[in-house]
């Protein structure tokens, strides 16, 4: 019957796809990482400009603002490296996640502002894509699922 013959190659198609979903979550883990090691980076080799950033520029809520500085530069040094890696997959895609919004929040005045609608879409992007690993964690490409599976720790099912 045609049917049975449409619904086949859709289940074909369907484990294809569900076979390379391990890489293109990768690639989306390896992609986000990207966007907060270049900021991190670019941070750090500007140190002054970061600090007078933090201090006249951001606002971030309860921080003196060189340690929001030191704070958000470690984290978007460290963050990323932990999701590249696929280490505590989901815990550092939630970081990451937070840090996002706390990102717009504390530069809402320029995010916000009309003509930087592409510099929120960036944000907007980069914490969809987070989801993947959020709910997805680092699958079968990560150090979560060797230790899973070399050591003995539970598997989660996703």
């Amino acid at each position: 019957m045609v049917i049975s013959r449409i619904y086949r190659a859709l289940l074909s198609l369907d484990s294809i796809l569900a076979g390379a979903s391990p890489a293109v979550s990768f690639a989306i883990r390896c992609y986000v990482s990207w966007q907060f090691l270049k900021s991190g980076w670019l941070k750090l080799v500007s140190w002054d400009s970061t600090r007078y950033l933090f201090r006249h520029e951001y606002s971030v809520p309860l921080l003196n603002s060189d340690i929001a500085a030191i704070i958000g530069t470690a984290n978007e040094l460290a963050l990323p490296v932990l999701l590249i890696v696929g280490l505590a997959t989901r815990m550092t895609a939630i970081a990451l996640f937070a840090f996002n919004i706390v990102a717009v929040l504390s530069y809402s005045s320029v995010l916000l502002a009309t003509g930087n609608e592409a510099a929120l879409g960036s944000h907007i992007l980069w914490g969809g894509l987070l989801l993947v690993p959020i709910f997805y964690g680092g699958q079968n490409i990560s150090l979560d699922f060797v230790f899973r599976r070399h050591l003995g720790f539970r598997e989660i099912k996703t």
